[in-house]
């Protein structure tokens, strides 16, 4: 089964996370997020998921959460840039519709995940339902709950779900790589800031950004207890410094790759009989003339 690449961003597997010390900032070495190492970095994964595809053994699930503005979706765009478009497929999982709220939570995810040969990104995710609803716990009346359900301990008995579907997944092939962005609340004033000065930022502007910014504490305490609950070494999460988006998004891509390396990917080697087929058909198209 699949193991965490190490990293200094990994979240311990033991709860011992603590927000108030990951860093946001680049650890930066001078040079590790510059054009030549990105470029180096997408030719990699471009091949990784040729390998990928070609064998059909793994699926990958890349899931991104994030306070808003820490460049969810900028960071997806260059990670995943010389990706074959049809080996890839990105879910952005907003409020549930009514028909996601007659199953499940973990319903609506479950249904999207990725097959074998194929990454699978999930920006924002079940763990919405730690996080958002934890935040804002009213939500959970519009949930269609059942009367026996506790709604005391119904957050760690989501975390307990996510964490055993995570289990189950990796024992059947899917490399689960989970991603903090973790930006500063500085920073993400001074990105909201710039939607409101660029007139072409302003359609990415949300006037609810700016509330949930006002629950930053009890936002920061939910990724903590998620985090501490479900990072495991089979689906490891990596606390990723925000403020710098070139750095931040360089390591991700290398978390990436270090994980689609250490997984043994490989061609499949054809069989005696597929050999003999080849024969026949170079000897055919080579009399074809």
């Amino acid at each position: 089964m699949f193991e965490a690449p190490d990293s200094p961003y990994l979240v311990p597997f033991d709860g011992s996370f603590d927000v108030s010390r990951a860093s946001t900032r680049a650890q930066t070495d001078g040079h590790s997020h510059k054009g030549k190492y990105r470029r180096e970095a997408i030719k990699k994964l471009s091949t990784l998921q040729q390998v990928l595809a070609a064998g059909d053994r793994h699926a990958v699930l890349l899931v991104f959460q994030a306070m808003d503005a820490a460049g969810k979706d900028s960071t997806i765009r260059s990670v995943m840039r010389g990706i074959d478009p049809s080996g890839c497929q990105v879910f952005s999982f907003k409020k549930p519709s009514s028909l996601e709220l007659d199953h499940d939570f973990l319903w609506r995810t479950t249904c999207r995940l990725p097959e074998r040969g194929r990454i699978g990104i999930f920006n924002r995710s079940q763990y919405e339902e730690v996080l958002v609803v934890r935040v804002h716990p009213k939500i959970l009346e519009y949930q269609q709950l059942p009367d026996e359900i506790d709604l005391t301990t119904v957050f760690d008995e989501r975390l307990t779900s996510i964490r055993q579907q995570e289990e189950h997944l990796a024992r059947n092939g899917t490399v689960i790589l989970k991603f903090w962005l973790n930006v500063s609340k500085a920073e993400q004033k001074k990105r909201f800031l710039a939607r409101l000065d660029d007139p072409a930022k302003n359609w990415k502007f949300e006037p609810g950004d700016v509330a949930e910014r006002r629950h930053w504490d009890d936002y920061m305490a939910a990724y903590e207890a998620a985090l501490n609950g479900t990072s495991r070494p089979w689906a490891p999460w990596y606390a990723i410094p925000a403020d710098d988006k070139p750095y931040m998004q360089a390591r991700v891509a290398e978390i990436i790759i270090d994980a689609l390396q250490s997984i043994g990917l490989r061609y499949p080697e054809p069989s005696a009989g597929d050999r003999v087929e080849f024969a026949e058909s170079r000897a055919e198209l080579c009399a074809d003339d």
